[in-house]
């Protein structure tokens, strides 16, 4: 995209130049041969000031200064021999003459290397301040193109990002109104998507819930029937018992098919590399409030999760401890024998007591955020198999348990599989 910005500027630039420039120089040298001759005709005329009639003595003196440097006047009056005055200007000279009143000729003569020297000065004075509009025009182009590229790069990423699963709002506007209509609009979708991901995952699991409760109770009915005395309402009992049972299995096919399709985008990844790209993103903002960000992650942690998610995940956490938090904010990753764990903590004073029960519900906040950063944030992480806790509440530390990457998702030395088993 910035390429083609450029070259098509510059292409613009060059074109004006060459059809600006080529012109301007024929004019401009024809110009200097036009001015050199009215200067010679100029000169003439004051000559013929000096000569004021006939008979009159020649003031030869006063005419030598009207003569060019290295130029040459040549006098014709009537009754009087031809008057010379300067030196010999060769055979290709510029010439201009001008009637004498009394009959006469004044002749002006200056040599062609004169008026040719003027000429290309002038002229390359002239395409100098072409090839000066060029470069400037080069400069404003490669400025342009940056500042429509990048922008434009920036809006592809963030909805690349979006399409992915990142619902991250991007503050940052570029100060092209059209793009930033683009990027306000990205906004509501990844809002409007993370409140969808949020809903879907509760009717989900509410659904799973009253399903299950309520066939518990119908198994206990049946398993009740199953002793009655007659025959036939046990056989019946032990047939619906059975049917049950079925249809408990078959729900929890389901409920583990959607977990394995919300999980799809799932592989094996470094915690090391994602977390410090997203440790990247908050250790300006937490910078600029005088704070600080630590890393401690060890090297040969591997998850098997979508990287979008994680980073959105773990980036509410981190925007949570800017919003609510203090002091230094450590990011740590360790493993355990079941599973790899991922632990975000700082040294604000906490979550308040009233809060600790419902600090993962929507709309639940201490501030003026929206509170869904950390419901939507256990939400992306449940989706792909883990689960976020606040297992202390003073000083705040919230952790992600994640699923470790399988022996068989690692194709060979440093190198992962993409697609999941």
């Amino acid at each position: 995209m910035r390429r083609r910005i450029l070259q098509s500027t510059l292409l613009v630039v060059a074109l004006t130049a060459l059809v600006l420039g080529g012109p301007l120089a024929i004019t401009t040298w024809q110009l200097v041969d036009d001015f050199d001759r009215a200067e010679l005709t100029s000169r003439l005329e004051q000559v013929a000031t000096r000569l004021e009639g006939p008979g009159a003595a020649v003031d030869i003196a006063g005419l030598e200064l009207a003569v060019p440097r290295g130029g040459r006047l040549i006098l014709e009056q009537a009754g009087r021999a031809p008057l010379v005055i300067g030196s010999d200007v060769g055979d290709d000279a510029v010439t201009e003459t001008l009637p004498l009143g009394s009959g006469g000729m004044a002749t002006m003569q200056e040599p062609r290397a004169v008026l040719l020297g003027q000429q290309v000065q002038v002229t390359l004075v002239v395409l100098l301040l072409v090839v000066l509009s060029v470069a400037t025009g080069t400069v404003v182009a490669t400025l342009t193109a940056r500042r429509l590229a990048e922008p434009l790069r920036d809006v592809a990423d963030r909805a690349a990002r979006l399409g992915a699963g990142d619902f991250r709002s991007a503050p940052a506007r570029h100060g092209i109104p059209e793009l930033d209509a683009v990027s306000e609009v990205l906004d509501t979708s990844a809002a409007a998507l993370a409140e969808l991901v949020q809903r879907e995952r509760q009717l989900v699991g509410d659904v799973s819930h009253q399903l299950r409760s309520r066939l518990t109770a119908l198994q206990l009915r049946l398993d009740e029937l199953t002793t009655h005395p007659d025959p036939s309402a046990r056989s019946e009992a032990l047939a619906a018992l059975d049917q049950a049972e079925k249809l408990a299995a078959v729900l929890d096919e389901l409920l583990e098919a959607a977990r394995a399709a919300r999980a799809a985008g799932a592989e094996p990844l470094d915690l090391r590399e994602g977390l410090e790209a997203v440790a990247q993103e908050w250790r300006a903002p937490l910078r600029a409030e005088g704070r600080i960000l630590k890393m401690r992650v060890p090297d040969g942690l591997l998850a098997r999760v979508t990287p979008a998610r994680i980073r959105e995940a773990v980036g509410a956490l981190l925007d949570n401890a800017v919003r609510h938090g203090g002091g230094t904010v450590v990011v740590a990753a360790r493993a355990t024998e079941k599973s790899l764990v991922i632990e975000v903590t700082d040294a604000g004073d906490g979550v308040p007591e009233e809060l600790i029960p419902h600090v993962f519900e929507r709309g639940v906040s201490v501030g003026s955020s929206t509170g869904i950063g950390l419901a939507l944030a256990r939400a992306l992480v449940e989706a792909d198999g883990g689960r976020l806790e606040l297992s202390r509440a003073r000083p705040p530390t919230f952790t992600i348990f994640l699923p470790a990457a399988r022996a068989d998702d690692v194709v060979g030395p440093g190198r992962r599989a993409s697609s999941p088993r």
